[in-house]
């Protein structure tokens, strides 16, 4: 079944901007991406409204998103966007139904969810920007030249000093003041979803060191780009270069994103939070610099056993991944075979044990693969070592009982065989099943095979 890679791009803009920010990057995205701009309280079209402290934006933003109900996106957010696109993507981490296809986050220049780092006389300098009116245009021309590596197109830098003049002033002080100071890092946690975060190669307070050192470190999986011939102006300094990175990220995530269908039963009031919660988390798994107690050829042992193991359960070097975080985590099953050590350093041994046997192990043909693996089941492990034959096979048994438990645990193995039994619930009550008889399905369960 081929995989569908459509999603939808929600982007947040900067201070001082509106949507028109990413006027020339979704220009350059393809036709089936589909963008969503959208104006925060106090800028762009919404400049009435006036200052909303962090809260009040993020209260604003989850209504907004849930009303798009999105299957498949990402967010990303520029400068003051940043913060509310990691704050966002913490709502979704923690359940909140309306925003369970969130798939990853682009930060671009992003301010982080802890008070942002600013030079505090240019902050106070700011902050007397808009006191005198007819000041406002050449105030925006000061903002737009600091702000570039080499200034922008004309088209470009009319629209933006358009957007700064016709910032509320009181949204303007209020983030300087207020919301870029408020301090949201432990609500951020840390997020499961892949990140993509972009700085600029002569951005200043929000450049690359500060990116490693405020945003990096909420997120399990980040990726860092620094843009040449940009500061922090990035959307439209370097849009081509932007665009691409956004449809190269946005295709890496919807390669491996929920179907529909089972996302929008995940989003629905059967399910309660802390459910999501979980199956995001179980989703998204271990980061991919979590610890493991493999080496390389232990794990390349162990991905050639579980791609023959369950051969059409997807990608076996990410099941085996997990199988590795997991023995140095201490998960399992709780319980363990009397004449086998310790599952940390029973897997290691018998991997070592195929690994001797057949040094070229995860290169074999698969029927040869098939032929050690099938005498070891049998406990008729020709070369014993440091573990029996009779020790091999249960811990083979073992291997075999964990993969299996492992890819059933998975969100992904739910959607693919059609299990709902995790649409039961809901916030203080039980939703359960009115129709048990056979070949009788409610309207909220997944379709069966073959169903559209």
């Amino acid at each position: 079944m081929p995989t569908d890679t459509r999603f939808t791009v929600v982007f947040l803009h900067s201070l001082g901007s509106s949507h028109h920010d990413w006027d020339a990057v979704i220009d350059r995205l393809p036709d089936e991406v589909q963008a969503v701009a959208i104006d925060l309280p106090g800028f762009g079209d919404r400049a009435w409204e006036g200052y909303g402290d962090v809260q009040a934006v993020l209260e604003d933003l989850s209504r907004r998103l849930t009303d798009l109900a999105l299957a498949r996106w990402i967010l990303v957010g520029h400068s003051m966007g940043g913060k509310f696109a990691t704050l966002i993507a913490a709502r979704a981490r923690d359940g909140a139904a309306g925003l369970s296809g969130l798939l990853g986050v682009v930060l671009v220049a992003g301010s982080p969810p802890s008070p942002e780092p600013m030079d505090e006389s240019r902050r106070a300098d700011m902050l007397t920007w808009f006191d005198h009116p007819t000041r406002i245009e050449d105030r925006g021309r000061q903002f737009i030249d600091a702000n570039t590596a080499s200034g922008l197109p004309q088209a470009a830098f009319d629209q933006a000093l358009t957007d700064f003049t016709r910032t509320n002033p009181e949204a303007w002080r209020g983030w300087l003041a207020e919301g870029s100071r408020e301090d949201w890092s432990d609500q951020a946690g840390l997020l499961p979803f892949p990140a993509l975060i972009i700085a600029g190669a002569e951005d200043g307070d929000l450049g690359e060191g500060a990116q490693r050192r405020v945003n990096v470190p909420h997120y399990r999986a980040a990726d860092v780009v620094v843009v040449s011939d940009a500061a922090h102006l990035i959307p439209q300094e370097q849009p081509d270069r932007l665009a691409g990175l956004v449809i190269k990220f946005g295709e890496k995530v919807a390669s491996v994103a929920l179907p529909q269908a089972f996302v929008d039963l995940m989003a629905s009031d059967r399910v309660l939070d802390r459910t999501r919660r979980a199956m995001l988390d179980r989703h998204f798994g271990p980061a991919p610099t979590d610890d493991g107690v493999l080496n390389l050829t232990q794990r390349a042992v162990l991905s050639a056993m579980i791609a023959r193991i369950l051969p059409d359960a997807g990608d076996p070097n990410d099941l085996a991944r997990r199988l590795d975080v997991g023995l140095a985590s201490g998960q399992g099953d709780g319980w363990r075979f009397a004449v086998l050590p310790s599952d940390a350093e029973a897997w290691r041994r018998g991997l070592d044990e195929i690994a001797a046997m057949a040094p070229k192990f995860a290169t074999l043909a698969p029927d040869r693969q098939d032929d050690i693996l099938r005498a070891i089941s049998q406990g008729e492990w020709p070369k014993p070592g440091g573990l029996s034959a009779d020790a091999m096979k249960l811990w083979f048994e073992d291997v075999v009982s964990e993969a299996a438990r492992l890819w059933m645990s998975l969100p992904a193995t739910w959607a693919r065989i059609g299990y709902d039994g995790f649409a039961t619930g809901g916030e203080g009550r039980y939703q359960g099943y009115d129709q048990t008889a056979a070949d009788r399905a409610e309207p909220w369960r997944l379709p069966l095979e073959g169903e559209s």
